[in-house]
């Protein structure tokens, strides 16, 4: 009898195995872009449901976290954004820390390499569709249109190693810049075992982007530390420019002809709106008494670059957002909207989708029939790609500023500031955030969500099944400007 029924469970469970195989096989080859936010709408409700518990919350009698607050500090981790609607630093136990520490990580990842991985899963093997998962996420033209003959970031043969390359850059990373950070946080006389979680803590919030503080003053209390600041910049950044990137510089880190037209777009524009935003904030901001205009030019200088980095979607921020000028907080929408690169851990419309439609400006106004880059030429329905993902976007924010807006009543330049800021997963903050009722919080927080998954995504994901149209009509130009 006891061999019968071994028997039978042995078949039962090879059974319930193959069934949910076969659902999320199913699942990839029918869509991966649905499958990627089926995951990450999991992961957001599991860590909900984690959040909510009383275990979750510090002090004793204290109860679990509202629901609201908890779906919005899920939806916030595993999107690295970093608002908050409570105190991160004494809200929640180390139980509810370790949540979000570990959500962080699995955040940063990406919504398509996630999947990816899950999809190796459960097919225990990676085929092509997972490859072209994974592929997708460093370059969004192939969840949109499919396979293109021009060269990727990233080639399908190599999606292995980029998946190698997320997990060991992300843990490499992250480890060096705790180690690094440990010395200034025992200068603040914190013992080792606080100094290790808050320098760890640091380390993965920066990297992946979130911004997240473990401790209460924040990075306030490390203003006169210059190196401590600068690891943070150095994660940051390093963070926002994106998994192919890194990728493509480790293996030809010494061979710049070699890189691809997307990693030196990415770097370039990078750069270029890195140096723009500071020099930006330095001269806006050096005579404000209530951020920069009690400093020196040294000092002014250096968190002109701090401030510049922390737009790129890293968070974090040494002076009070609601005492910068409104000049200054209109460059930060627009650099917040910007973003860091594709497949990073960075959010807004990407830096390549910026380049894109600077390159078609500049070919239309020299009357060139392409774009072209670094001896390359870009296809024009990249441009219509970039089109669409900044309408998308400008879409999402204004619907979403005029719900807050509505729902709060608040100035404009704060809610439009705070709502970019979620939908490019940043995470500065006016401190609207903090004080928005149940119903803002949710609405802010799909703001989060739909700006995190990726408007490319969303569009792909909701869409029809794409249909080969054998004709083309008559063409007639409309005009324009």
């Amino acid at each position: 009898m006891a061999a019968q029924a071994v028997g039978r469970r042995g078949p039962a469970r090879r059974s319930w195995l193959m069934r949910v195989r076969a659902f999320g096989g199913g699942i990839i080859r029918s869509s991966p872009s649905r499958f990627a936010i089926l995951v990450f709408a999991t992961l957001v409700l599991l860590t909900t449901a984690l959040l909510s518990l009383p275990l979750a919350r510090a002090g004793t009698g204290t109860g679990g976290t509202p629901l609201y607050d908890a779906f919005f500090t899920a939806v916030s981790t595993i999107c690295v954004t970093g608002l908050t609607t409570v105190d991160m630093a004494t809200h929640w136990s180390p139980f509810g820390n370790a949540v979000i520490f570990i959500g962080m990580n699995i955040g940063g990842m990406g919504v398509l390499t996630l999947a990816s991985i899950l999809g190796f899963v459960i097919s225990r093997r990676l085929g092509l569709r997972a490859k072209l998962i994974a592929a997708s996420d460093t370059n969004p033209s192939r969840a949109h249109a499919g396979p293109v003959s021009e060269r990727q970031a990233i080639r399908l043969g190599e999606v292995g190693g980029l998946l190698a390359t997320v997990a060991v850059s992300t843990l490499a990373i992250e480890a060096v810049i705790m180690v690094g950070m440990i010395p200034s946080v025992l200068a603040k006389g914190y013992d080792f075992g606080t100094s290790l979680w808050y320098s760890a803590y640091y380390a993965v919030s920066a990297f992946t982007n979130t911004g997240f503080n473990p401790n209460p003053e924040g990075p306030v209390e490390f203003f006169d530390d210059y190196w401590f600041q600068s690891l943070m910049m150095i994660a940051v950044f390093l963070g926002s420019l994106g998994f192919p990137v890194i990728f493509a510089l480790l293996r030809t880190w010494s061979s710049p002809r070699r890189w691809s037209v997307h990693v030196k777009l990415t770097i370039t524009t990078t750069v270029a709106l890195w140096f723009a935003g500071a020099i930006t904030f330095l001269v806006l901001e050096y005579d404000n008494p209530r951020t920069y205009g009690s400093f020196g030019f040294g000092k002014t200088l250096y968190e002109a670059f701090f401030m510049s980095t922390m737009t790129r979607s890293g968070g974090f921020a040494t002076i009070d957002m609601a005492d910068m000028y409104g000049s200054s907080l209109l460059v930060t929408d627009m650099l917040m909207f910007v973003g860091g690169g594709s497949a990073s851990t960075a959010g807004g419309i990407k830096v390549t989708t910026l380049a894109v439609l600077f390159l078609a400006a500049y070919a239309e106004a020299r009357g060139k029939p392409a774009m072209e880059a670094f001896g390359r030429r870009i296809p024009r329905d990249m441009l219509r790609l970039a089109v669409s993902v900044v309408l998308w976007g400008a879409t999402i924010v204004a619907v979403s500023t005029v719900i807050i807006t509505q729902i709060t009543k608040s100035p404009l330049d704060f809610v439009l500031f705070d709502v970019i800021s979620a939908f490019a997963t940043c995470g500065l903050s006016t401190g609207l955030t903090e004080s928005l009722p149940p119903e803002g919080k949710y609405v802010m927080a799909l703001t989060m969500f739909m700006g995190r998954v990726g408007t490319v995504t969303l569009a792909a994901a909701f869409a029809a099944t794409q249909k080969r149209q054998l004709f083309k009509r008559p063409e007639e130009r409309p005009i324009v400007g």
